[in-house]
């Protein structure tokens, strides 16, 4: 299903960072911080996110921002 495969891409640093227009070093601070959840993938330790992790911190941010 197109909508699964959607969710299921995992995003780098790059194309993160230009969704939520913020620096990709802010956007690696709130992953060390845990703010936002990413995976490490190769020996070097490079970040993914996936596009379901990004829409909860999308959704979770929302509600912040109305209290």
């Amino acid at each position: 299903m197109v909508i699964n495969d959607q969710i299921d891409k995992l995003l780098t640093v790059r194309e993160v960072a230009s969704m939520l227009h913020v620096h990709t070093n802010t956007l690696r601070r709130w992953s060390d911080a845990g703010t936002i959840k990413s995976l490490r993938i190769t020996p070097r330790g490079d970040r993914r996110y996936r596009m379901q992790d990004i829409l909860e911190f999308l959704n979770g941010s929302q509600v912040d921002r109305e209290l």
